[in-house]
């Protein structure tokens, strides 16, 4: 049966874990820090001011939080980071919204899913960080988050990711971090090659322990507890008498983010979670299989962690709009064409803001907005995991393919791709339709990953499970806060 993490399963493991955090002078944040980074202590913010946000200094685990001031250093915290694109730019009257993931050490909130995985299992004793290696698969930002978290907490890190995704990626690993890296055959969705990479190392490589975002609670438990609130505290602060929060839409990914959806239907029961994924790879829209572009939301299967019973809706766009608008948002021609067109210097300067897949959840939520006829009285908030600025090998692949960019194809791009977004390739989804999607599970999790068939049917008839599973961290934090006082680094 499926566990809630709440007791410490080895002391000696454990002693072994405080001791080497002593010597090495590592604290924990609490989640309810990362949530409200008002509770860090005084003397921490203060040494937080003389160090740069991608730095590889363990007082940067305080930074794991949505609330970073938008600065690269010295910043310390505030309100949430988002963008709200307006009208004349989605072509729809709906406001909709951005959470930004660019002000997260890394640049993508990535940094938090991995955080949720691997403090809990450090504080109950389940890994040595003098002895084990965290092993981190995925198709991009999880095992860069994975590799700087280890870095941070004292542990040696394996990243395995997709050959073909960007260079950026694969560059900062290796010479930044010193990760040991692993490049699996394919794209985007090619999972399952990183699946098979992940059985060799788990047969062959004791040391190694496996932290895989796709059944990893800890995961969705971080952004239930992390960015649903989030997002309900910039619901609260645009909203007005008239408001509505119609809708949340979030690429399925590794169905962490996702699960800020749970959060934000406990208090907005009427919202509709609307679930992203590419048209080339239409998985849940019609258990299709592909290969795409839009990096950040592996495919081909549905993640363990998936509550499907809370998703009202599929949308899956094509990788190839993500990929114009990426050069509309970033290159300068783009930029002078969209200053014509009337849209506020303010916004163009920050879309570099919003990377692929946030491109392709503000498309989405486009979508969503014109299928449920929404009006200026309803609120859209979605997520961009990291900006553009991951991007830019790629805007210089895209320079080389098709040519230099002008005021002609900018037009055709704002046209085409955001004006003229259409309700097709959609699917409101039925208590059967979200049935349907759930059984896909057993394909990837029981035959290929010897799951038990009782815990996949727990998962959809005990009601009580998802919520146990999300709403862990205050007894993580429980956990922290013994571990930290047994190191003795707060006094």
């Amino acid at each position: 049966m499926i566990k809630p993490i709440d007791t410490v399963v080895n002391k000696e493991v454990l002693n072994n874990a405080v001791s080497r955090y002593r010597e090495k002078g590592i604290i924990f944040p609490t989640f309810a820090q990362q949530r409200n980074p008002e509770l860090i202590p005084g003397r921490i913010k203060d040494k937080l001011k003389n160090i740069g946000l991608w730095d590889l200094n363990p007082l940067n685990l305080f930074r794991i939080t949505w609330k970073n001031e938008p600065k690269e250093t010295g910043g310390l915290f505030g309100g949430v980071n988002y963008i709200e694109l307006p009208k004349q730019l989605t072509g729809v009257e709906a406001r909709i919204v951005l959470l930004i993931g660019k002000w997260f050490p890394t640049g993508s909130h990535k940094v938090g899913a991995a955080y949720g995985c691997l403090a809990p299992v450090i504080t109950t004793g389940q890994f040595d960080p003098s002895r084990h290696k965290a092993v981190w698969p995925s198709t991009g930002n999880y095992c860069r988050g994975g590799a700087f978290d280890s870095k941070l907490m004292g542990t040696e890190s394996v990243a395995i990711l997709p050959e073909e995704m960007s260079e950026e990626r694969f560059t900062w690993l290796r010479d930044q971090i010193g990760s040991e890296v692993i490049a699996t055959p394919g794209c985007e969705s090619n999972v399952k090659e990183i699946y098979d990479k992940v059985w060799e190392i788990r047969r062959t490589r004791p040391e190694c322990i496996i932290f895989n975002q796709f059944d990893e609670f800890g995961n969705a438990a971080w952004h239930y507890n992390t960015t649903g609130p989030a997002i309900e505290e910039v619901y609260n602060k645009l909203k007005s008498v008239k408001s509505k929060f119609a809708s949340y839409v979030s690429a399925t990914g590794s169905a962490g983010t996702i699960a800020a959806g749970d959060y934000l239907r406990n208090i907005h029961p009427h919202i509709n979670v609307v679930a992203s994924e590419a048209l080339q790879c239409p998985t849940l829209l019609r258990n299709g299989f592909g290969g795409h572009r839009i990096e950040g939301i592996g495919d081909k299967h549905v993640p363990w962690i998936h509550n499907v019973r809370n998703t009202n809706m599929i949308t899956a766009i094509d990788d190839e709009d993500c990929m114009r608008l990426l050069r509309l948002f970033n290159e300068k021609e783009g930029h002078d064409f969209l200053e014509t067109e009337g849209i506020e210097q303010e916004i163009i300067d920050n879309l570099h803001l919003i990377g692929i897949s946030g491109i392709g959840n503000l498309l989405s939520a486009i979508k969503t907005a014109k299928y449920y006829e929404y009006t200026s009285d309803d609120i859209i908030i979605t997520i961009a995991t990291d900006s553009a600025d991951m991007y830019q090998s790629r805007i210089s692949e895209l320079k080389e393919e098709r040519g230099l960019y002008n005021e002609i194809q900018a037009a055709k791009d704002m046209e085409k791709c955001l004006y003229g977004t259409q309700t097709d390739n959609m699917k409101e989804l039925t208590y059967n339709d979200q049935k349907i999607i759930h059984n896909l599970k057993y394909f990837t999790w029981i035959e290929q990953q010897e799951k038990e068939l009782e815990d996949l049917n727990q998962l959809w008839y005990d009601r009580e499970i998802w919520p146990s599973m999300f709403n862990q961290v205050e007894r993580w934090d429980e956990l922290i806060n013994d571990f930290n006082e047994q190191t003795g680094l707060l006094k």
